[in-house]
């Protein structure tokens, strides 16, 4: 038959559903809040079913929605007869618990907030009849009014509805004037560790959401369908509602398919790590490169997910210029998606050529680089500005810098050498950020020397590093001199956890002494002033030498010309190799 119950109507009677439909027309005297008969009514329902029951009233007393739920809730609806989302809705919820209890759960008082519903109700039905009832408004600013439950015989009717008048012309006086906290609320969810999900959180206050749940689900392997399981998918979308959570991200990535289903369940915004990471990178992108590469790597990870909106996006799109041989929605946003990458790509690879002709004068003036590398956190531009002078963004976020920052120096011994600031690694960095922002990773496998630094008041040091170190490996940056350095002693007192690692602070200056001298050091075994003696015949070796190196000095004599440069050691080799050692070695 058809019905007008919503709801979970599945194995449901049709005697059953023409009872329920009947309420449609049941008409509430004046001054009633809820009639004893009608409780009685919905009692007998909710028992035989063993289902909770849902009514919707208006203050005209005109029951406008009726729906069935489980055995322990029902999916609350947000009918709201007014246009201002900020005043009462006009319509009171009634609901049963068929367990007996008539107290309001988290999920009810959250449902009146979000619904701003006039008043919420929860009606306590066993054995067929109801025990107890209560009931609770909203006050300013969202603070709850609430007695305790009272025998279902015992309504206050009167006082309930003056309190619905009263919460009405309360919610209606507060001034726009008031500011609200704007932040999206966050629920987490994981199922590797509550260390990765401690990340998470971090990673969500950074992106200016606030936390207000996190939850942890030991499983082998995710589930196919929902990541979760469908049991803790609708327990999740109960806490979800108890916390009045705008968005659950979750600490993995997710298919579309598993992404399109737990929003039809938790029916908030749902997004997963690598989301969360992109939506960062997007906010801290400041250089145009940055902001370019942010934007292919969203498009690349958002690309693999068109899963599209069911038939919505399968039809065929009309108006001028989409007719012809026919193009659904989902292979137009496939198509304009791959001709704004290809877009950026091309924007991408002329700031790559800019950048390689800067680094080939780098090369060819022979300026070592040294750069920083290191876990997201762990004090690298903070370091930076400390050693340099320089003035980069600094804040105790993760990812508060993207860009590669360079800053010129020199070592005790006047060799001048760049240190160049990076972008910090993290657990699951999402590939495509990797291939993105492969031309300002580079900066660390092109560099001379690395100071990778470790963040030492984290206790998750030492997994920190074994991320740095494959990520490192990903980029083929493993044949470098390096330097361990572990950062932040002045707020633990850690062990060197690495061998040689130096203990430093970048906000005291505790170290940054013995630090200089190990990157002065690990320069010359790169670099070194090395003197060669060229004779008149053999004058044209010494156009060479000079694309090779820097020229420290140059003396003419009798015999020919006596340069002295500072030269990596492998193009120093070479050279002796090629035109041998006992002519122009010195």
């Amino acid at each position: 038959m058809k019905t007008q119950v919503n709801g979970n109507i599945d194995g449901v009677r049709d005697a059953m559903l023409a009872k329920l439909d009947s309420l449609y027309t049941y008409e509430l005297e004046n001054g009633t809040y809820l009639p004893r008969e009608l409780m009685k009514l919905l009692a007998e329902c909710s028992c035989a079913l063993n289902r909770e029951i849902a009514i919707y009233l208006t203050r005209d007393g005109e029951i406008v929605n009726v729906a069935i739920g489980t055995d322990c809730d029902v999916e609350l609806t947000d009918y709201r007869l007014r246009r201002n989302a900020d005043r009462l809705s006009r319509v009171r919820c009634v609901h049963t618990h068929p367990d007996g209890d008539g107290r309001l759960s988290d999920v009810d008082l959250s449902a009146l907030k979000i619904f701003r519903y006039d008043a919420m109700t929860a009606v306590g039905v066993k054995d067929g009849e109801p025990t107890f009832v209560q009931t609770a408004f909203l006050g300013e600013k969202d603070s709850l009014v609430m007695d305790e439950p009272v025998r279902w015989y015992k309504l206050p009717d009167a006082e309930w509805l003056n309190q619905i008048e009263l919460s009405d012309e309360l919610v209606g006086r507060e001034t726009a004037l008031e500011v609200a906290d704007t932040r999206e609320k966050a629920v987490l969810m994981g199922i590797e560790s509550r260390e990765s999900l401690e990340e998470l959180r971090r990673l969500a206050e950074t992106a200016g959401a606030e936390v207000v749940g996190i939850f942890l689900q030991k499983r082998d392997r995710p589930d196919s369908a929902l990541y979760i399981g469908k049991g803790r998918a609708e327990e999740l979308a109960r806490d979800c509602q108890a916390l009045e959570a705008d968005v659950c991200i979750f600490d993995e990535e997710l298919t579309g398919v598993q992404a399109r289903n737990l929003e039809e369940i938790l029916r908030i915004k749902v997004i997963d790590r690598t989301t969360l990471i992109l939506d960062i990178f997007a906010q801290r992108a400041s250089s145009a490169e940055g902001k370019l590469q942010v934007e292919l790597a969203q498009l690349q990870y958002r690309s693999a997910r068109l899963i599209g909106l069911g038939t919505v996006m399968s039809r065929l799109a009309g108006g001028i210029g989409t007719r012809g041989p026919g193009e659904s929605k989902l292979e137009m946003s496939r198509r304009r998606i791959r001709e704004r990458m290809t877009e950026l790509r091309r924007r991408l690879d002329e700031l790559e050529r800019q950048r390689a002709i800067r680094r080939k004068n780098r090369e060819k003036n022979e300026v070592p680089v040294v750069a920083l590398v290191g876990y997201t956190n762990a004090g690298k531009s903070t370091l930076l500005n400390t050693l340099t002078g320089a003035d980069v963004y600094v804040q105790d976020q993760l990812f508060a810098t993207l860009d590669a920052v360079s800053r010129r120096m020199e070592t005790a011994e006047k060799t001048p050498y760049l240190l160049t600031d990076t972008v910090g690694f993290i657990r699951k960095l999402p590939h495509t950020l990797i291939d993105a922002f492969r031309s300002t990773l580079e900066e660390a496998a092109l560099a001379d020397v690395l100071v990778i630094v470790s963040d030492g008041a984290s206790p998750d040091m030492a997994a920190q590093h074994d991320t740095v170190e494959q990520v490192l490996e990903e980029l083929g940056a493993t044949g470098q001199k390096r330097i361990e350095v572990i950062n932040k002693c002045d707020e633990a007192d850690p062990a060197p956890a690495f061998p040689g690692a130096l203990l430093i602070s970048a906000k005291t200056g505790e170290g940054l002494e013995e630090l200089k001298a190990a990157i002065a050091e690990a320069i010359q075994e790169t670099y070194a002033p090395v003197t060669f003696r060229i004779p008149f015949s053999r004058y044209g070796i010494l156009s060479e030498i000079h694309a090779a190196g820097r020229v420290i000095t140059e003396e003419h004599t009798d015999e020919g010309t006596n340069v002295t440069v500072m030269i990596a050691k492998e193009d120093a080799d070479r050279l002796i190799r090629k035109y041998g050692d006992s002519v122009i070695g010195g």
